[in-house]
């Protein structure tokens, strides 16, 4: 790992080149964020060791340090209202962050007051507080999820305004007062409730190891390695690509931002390598959403889908390894079957030899990972004790090894050696923040569902339409979490979907696990899915491709996904019980992936009509193999399915050749 990506540059660097003023006001900001980063910091590892005053205190003072926390986050890099100059974005984030102190101080003096003694009866003061804190949340994710922002107010507008509405959906309606208590200081909903309590609580203790991973520079280290072995062996360069992006999408919980950080590395040198700009975008996109399946993580919704559940963490991840891997290696192996087709030219991407803290930083990757796994697994330990555990062991032999590289390299100095913990602080105070500040929009959201009943109407509705027949409950259930999912993250759309679709799944006797993961997989498709993709429309720039091209091609290759949809319900012991349990059903919905897979991207070299009517019959077989509900019948399906895969893969080199 170089210098370069492990240093951080000196705070009076950073904006040489800005006019003096702003050049002061952005250090300023930088001063502020890492100030109010610290405090938060060190607030939540005295909670995560403590547990002082409970989760819905930790909510009352942790959500409006998270305002603060993303206001001078986009602060000090020039994003909070760009338009307005640069005084006044300075001047409104001081406002902003000066009513979140004011919120954090009066809702902490009167906690017990407004939560037990004013209950339903709160004052104007209480309301005015409460409102304050949700309107920032709502200005934040006006400016950063625009569709969950506009479904919000719709909502609200909703809730007040029911009785205009005619049908199923009347309502008397309610008061702003009671919109105002539900969204706020209710507590037991909107932006203090349960979510970004799981936010700052669980799903925060994970970030501590993501936060020390990123510190220590863990996260350069994985591409770094990925690059190596295109460097050693340059056929290996579209897998080393897939590698890379899938390692580190695993832990940064967001396809697209995985899309912006990898893809700048990998797609160029996919291309370079005879790859078309489309399917170079494409490629990149499929393993960063893949990321997104991936335990630890899975895109925070493991931590949701616990919740929902009312089970253990450790619970869905060992269910979540099964899907992860069978789309890891359908993914694996369209790429391979592409890079038999486009692959023209060896090319070995630059990359420095790795030294000794990269494979440090690698080596504490897969020991963090398999340490959660044994405290969670084996030694059954809650999920948040397991994750702090982790954490201290990581964040130690993190340490050491960074010490021991600073000896080798004669590096004395105090800045060098507080890199990591400024590092550190502002990876785990930026993405906490962010999070929490989502799932208190989500929290607003639930709220709306919760007092005007929209839920049960809406899975009424679309229930009744689709009868008693699973297949076509299914499919209403997808194409509702498909219109849900364009333009919203994960976790909203698995929330959504699993309050308003889940339940009445569960009711008409499908069982919870297979009904979860059905939501989950299809939130993780809304990350996809046309028109919208986000992931899809940052590789797509990258590449300079057409971005409906790119979208289309990635769906191809993440086929195993939309397979993985169906099959949870034909083959639920895939998600039901862990461990063997799962490898009958695994190993006939691989097979079958991957030979409807090679139906899809290969070619068994004959002329095109004998071809295309090879595949049709492959892709019917796999069929088969994947969605008939009687394992023995499945298994007939399958055996000739691999035989004609494997026999089409030995063809398809030769052709390829």
């Amino acid at each position: 790992m170089s210098e370069t990506s492990v240093a951080v540059t000196r705070l009076s660097d950073w904006y040489a080149d800005l006019p003096p003023l702003q050049r002061g006001l952005r250090l300023a900001a930088e001063v502020l964020f890492y100030l109010v980063g610290a405090y938060f910091f060190f607030h939540l590892s005295r909670y995560f060791v403590t547990g002082a005053g409970g989760p819905t205190l930790l909510a009352v003072v942790g959500v409006p340090l998270t305002i603060c926390i993303v206001y001078l986050n986009d602060l000090r890099r020039g994003d909070l209202y760009p338009r307005l100059g640069h005084v006044a974005p300075f001047l409104i984030a001081l406002v902003y962050c000066a009513i979140c102190l004011y919120a954090i101080h009066y809702l902490v003096r009167e906690f017990d007051e407004i939560r037990i003694y004013r209950l339903g009866l709160w004052n104007t003061h209480d309301l005015a507080v409460g409102v304050a804190v949700a309107a920032l949340v709502m200005e934040y994710t006006r400016r950063r999820y625009f569709a969950l922002f506009v479904l919000n107010i719709l909502l609200i507008l909703y809730t007040v305004y029911g009785y205009l509405v005619p049908g199923l959906f009347n309502h008397p309606g309610m008061t702003w007062n009671r919109v105002a208590s539900a969204v706020s200081v209710e507590m037991s909903t909107g932006v203090f409730e349960r979510l970004p309590q799981l936010g700052l609580t669980l799903i925060g203790s994970f970030i501590l190891v993501l936060a020390a991973l990123r510190a220590f520079g863990c996260i350069d280290s994985i591409l770094l390695g990925s690059t190596r072995i295109a460097v050693r062996s340059p056929r290996l360069l579209p897998q080393a690509a897939v590698i890379g992006s899938f390692g580190v999408a695993a832990v940064s919980g967001s396809g697209a931002a995985n899309a912006a950080t990898t893809g700048t590395a990998t797609i160029p040198v996919l291309i370079k390598a005879g790859f078309p700009r489309v399917t170079a975008a494409a490629v990149e996109t499929a393993s960063s959403l893949g990321g997104q399946l991936m335990p630890p993580l899975m895109g925070i919704a493991a931590f949701l889908m616990a919740d929902y559940l009312g089970t253990s963490y450790f619970e869905v991840v060992a269910r979540g390894f099964a899907p992860a891997i069978i789309f890891y290696i359908g993914v694996a192996f369209a790429v391979w079957m592409l890079a038999g087709r486009y692959y023209k030219r060896a090319v070995s991407p630059r990359a420095e030899p790795m030294n000794f803290m990269d494979w440090a930083n690698i080596a504490a990757y897969f020991i963090a990972v398999a340490g959660l796994i044994y405290f969670m697994g084996v030694e059954r330990r809650p999920a948040m004790a397991a994750a702090q555990t982790v954490f201290s062991y990581l964040f130690i032999f993190l340490a050491l090894a960074f010490i021991v590289r600073s000896i080798k390299g004669r590096k004395y100095s105090f800045t060098w050696f507080t890199r990591p913990l400024l590092r550190m602080i502002e990876s785990y105070a930026s993405i906490t923040a962010e999070l929490t500040i989502l799932l208190a929009t989500l929290g607003i959201l639930t709220a709306t569902f919760t007092i005007t009943g929209v839920p049960t109407k809406v899975g009424i509705l679309l229930m009744e339409g689709a009868g008693i027949n699973l297949a076509l409950m299914v499919l209403v259930g997808f194409g509702f979490g498909y219109i849900i999912g364009m333009g919203l993250p994960v976790a909203p759309t698995y929330i959504i979907i699993a309050i308003v679709v889940s339940p009445f799944m569960i009711r008409a006797g499908v069982d919870p696990w297979v009904v979860h993961f059905f939501a989950f997989m299809v939130a993780v498709f809304g990350e996809l899915s046309p028109p919208t993709s986000v992931t899809a429309a940052v590789t797509s720039r990258i590449a300079e491709a057409p971005f409906v091209r790119t979208m289309m091609v990635a769906m191809v290759i993440c086929m195993p996904l939309m397979l993985m949809m169906g099959a949870v319900f034909t083959r639920p012991e895939l998600v039901v019980t862990p461990g063997l349990a799962q490898l009958p059903a695994f190993v006939l919905v691989l097979i079958g992936t991957l030979a409807i897979s090679f139906a899809l991207q290969g070619s068994f070299g004959y002329a095109r009509g004998p071809d295309i009517l090879l595949r049709l019959v492959l892709a019917g077989i796999a069929g088969g193999a994947v969605f008939h509900p009687d394992n023995t019948t499945a298994a007939a399906f399958a055996a000739p399915a691999l035989a004609m895969s494997l026999f089409g893969v030995w063809r398809y080199r030769r052709y390829a050749v």
